[in-house]
């Protein structure tokens, strides 16, 4: 079955369309200081390591990783392989970090090795990564309580090449405990150079699952039960296995496919291979004249006239490869002359199909009624009208339209953060079973903003600008016809890190009272929710009062290291340099 094309529905009860603008407050941020015993384990880029895609996995790579279920507690791993815990009871008189676990950092068995890395799977388990290709599952105990306790392994083994942990779940059906892992991984092409094309590199998600295959002897042993592999062109923003495993979502600015489980290629006919990368565009385009309309439709390469499946009527259209659903299908928009129409096939990847409407003259705002997938293509004649209709707005003239009270929007004023990323990005999501998407929504120019970890019970949120907004989203895969729900905005959040431009790191709580971002160097930039004044002030220009202002404030480090992490709480913010964790009291 085809993938469903989805659109975010806004919340519109949750926007400030009056917002004005973050007023700077000088009020000092308490910022408290812990120096590390032994600096982070950072790992530098290597020569062969120079892809945009590399920068994006490990060069932008979050280093400390917070404890969902315990907010105050945060994790990092330093050089010396120990993976530390520090927890926050007081501000003032703040400990040391403490070992959870020591792994054998010998990173030289691995020419390629990335950074370690962490996943808190749940209250008592955990996932480690040694950034040299072997996973570590671990029984935490509750954590909350015993956050000091050594962690006990209970799974360890190498996977393959390098990896980093995007994401992980635990969970129990049928009375047997299962671990779902993802695994991000930056690999060479197989073809030679002078043969592949792009970077020569692709990137590769892993979906693990571990199993306890001993439940019923009482003695636990954990084995990796499946392996699913999914393959794209690009890092990923956002990837995370739903709950119960049944299902993967992923935003990314090129399409991801399963390749192999179970190192079993996985088979995928042409026409499969094609609905799926091009499930975030249209998979057909058309444009029409007076008299009739011109219908290109994609296809499998290949295909002969005895694969075409075409059926046409007066009033409904359908098109397809023999054996698969089709790919246009639906209800015309108005009548056509089924007898005045043909098909042919251009190329051996495309098939045009020509309608030759019933009425001349009205033009057609849609091919099918209800379409989700148009993509009209204006014809010769149409440029002209509609440049005649539109001169105005390019003119030189600043008001050439006299029924404009104001004149149009000058683009020579606009600025470097209100332009759109170039490539249009997508969220996907994959059935767990079928490893077929099932949901896609194009984000179009909704630039990625962040991701973050709110509430444990629930998948991980992601942030998308929206205009000069930052709005929040959670997924929710137990709704389909509803699977991603804005829970928060950020008012102009969109606009102002955009013009960030050393910025590294954004974040926000999970009571969402504000947001930060980090820069790469010492200085973060904390903007609150509109909060109500305690004196009187007025608004001068439209001469009202203002009953709400929305606070921005700066922090500068002391610390000439490069920031590595950078994570938030209702509380505070936790900011990990090479050498030192650094506490933010944000709220009281």
């Amino acid at each position: 079955m085809a993938a469903s094309n989805y659109s975010l529905k806004i919340n519109r009860n949750i926007l400030d369309p009056s917002f004005e603008s973050y007023r700077l407050s000088l009020d000092p941020i308490p910022t408290y200081n812990v120096e590390l015993d032994a600096a982070v384990a950072e790992v530098k880029l290597k020569d062969s390591q120079y892809t945009l895609d590399h920068v994006r996995a490990f060069g932008m790579y979050n280093y400390l990783h917070i404890d969902p279920w315990y907010e105050d507690s945060v994790y990092f791993v330093d050089c010396k392989g120990r993976v530390l815990n520090f927890t926050v009871t007081l501000d003032t008189a703040l400990g040391k970090p403490r070992e959870v676990f020591r792994m054998p950092f010998d990173t030289s068995r691995c020419e390629e090795h990335v950074c370690a890395s962490l996943s808190l799977t749940s209250a008592t388990w955990a996932a480690l990564s040694d950034g040299a290709g072997r996973l570590y599952l671990f029984r935490t105990s509750m954590r909350r309580e015993n956050s000091s306790l050594k962690w006990e392994a209970l799974f360890s083994e190498e996977m393959g090449e390098p990896f980093t942990i995007l994401h992980s779940i635990s969970h129990v059906q049928a009375g047997v405990h299962s671990m779902e892992v993802l695994l991000l991984r930056i690999q060479k092409e197989p073809l030679p150079d002078s043969e592949s094309k792009g970077s020569g590199y692709y990137v590769s998600l892993e979906w693990i699952t571990v199993s306890d295959t001993n439940k019923d002897s009482g003695q636990e042993k954990y084995e990796v039960r499946k392996r699913r592999e999914l393959r794209g062109k690009s890092v990923p923003h956002y990837a995370a296995v739903e709950p119960q495993g049944k299902g993967l979502m992923v935003a990314s600015d090129k399409p991801f496919v399963f390749t192999h489980v179970d190192e079993t290629l996985v088979e995928q006919s042409a026409a499969e291979a094609m609905e799926v990368e091009s499930a975030a565009d249209p998979i057909y385009f058309w444009q029409q004249t007076m008299e009739d309309i011109t219908v290109s439709v994609r296809m499998p390469e290949g295909i002969t006239k005895d694969d075409v499946l075409f059926k046409l009527s007066i009033h409904s259209v359908s098109l397809g490869v023999r054996g698969f659903t089709p790919l246009l299908e639906g209800q015309l928009h108005a009548p056509v002359d089924p007898e005045a129409s043909a098909w042919i096939i251009k190329d051996d990847k495309s098939l045009e199909v020509t309608l030759q409407k019933m009425c001349e003259g009205p033009m057609w705002p849609e091919l099918l009624m209800g379409g989700d997938r148009r993509g009209e293509i204006l014809s010769e004649e149409q440029p002209d009208l509609l440049n005649e209709r539109l001169t105005y707005l390019t003119t030189e003239d600043l008001n050439a339209n006299p029924d404009k009270d104001k004149p149009p929007c000058n683009s020579q004023e606009l600025e470097d953060c209100d332009g759109f990323p170039e490539d249009s990005s997508s969220v996907t999501r994959f059935d767990g079973d079928s490893l077929k998407p099932t949901h896609v929504v194009n984000l179009g120019s909704h630039q990625f903003l962040f991701t973050v970890d709110l509430n444990p019970s629930e998948m991980p949120c992601f942030c998308l600008r929206h205009d000069v907004d930052a709005l929040l989203w959670q997924p929710r895969p137990d709704k389909p016809s509803d699977m991603w729900e804005h829970i928060a905005t950020f008012n102009a959040l969109g606009y102002v890190q955009a013009s960030k431009c050393d910025k590294k790191f954004a974040t926000c709580p999970p009571n969402f009272s504000y947001a930060a971002l980090g820069e790469c160097l010492r200085r973060v930039f904390i903007y609150r929710q509109p909060s109500p004044v305690d004196t009187v002030l007025f608004n001068r220009k439209q001469g009202r009062q203002v009953g709400q202002v929305a606070k921005q404030q700066v922090a500068s480090l002391d610390s000439n290291d490069l920031v590595l992490g950078f994570r938030a709480t209702n509380e505070r913010l936790f900011v990990l340099t090479l050498n030192n964790l650094f506490v933010l009291k944000i709220n009281n």
